[in-house]
């Protein structure tokens, strides 16, 4: 099965019998967040989450990206891991 848009990719992840790798959820996550959202204008999260720096820096590193492109990028990356994934 292979997703046409923003809605049916984030619904394929939802169907994964195994866990991505965490930079392959990283890149999932900034994808998605850059898509929905556009660029990283939130406050950078401080002391030891390192979890939430790691998200922050991932989004922040897609700035100037258009959503239409991060959207795109985000349908065929879940396409590409739902053959490793389903």
């Amino acid at each position: 099965m292979t997703a046409n848009t923003l809605q049916e990719a984030f619904d394929l992840t939802k169907r994964f019998t195994s866990k991505p790798s965490n930079e392959e959820l990283l890149k999932l996550y900034s994808l998605y967040k850059q898509a929905t959202e556009g660029d990283n204008n939130e406050e950078r999260p401080g002391g030891f989450d390192f979890v939430a720096a790691a998200k922050y820096n991932s989004w922040l590193a897609l700035k100037g990206k258009s959503k239409e492109d991060a959207a795109s990028a985000y349908i065929e990356l879940v396409n590409s891991l739902s053959t490793k994934y389903m």
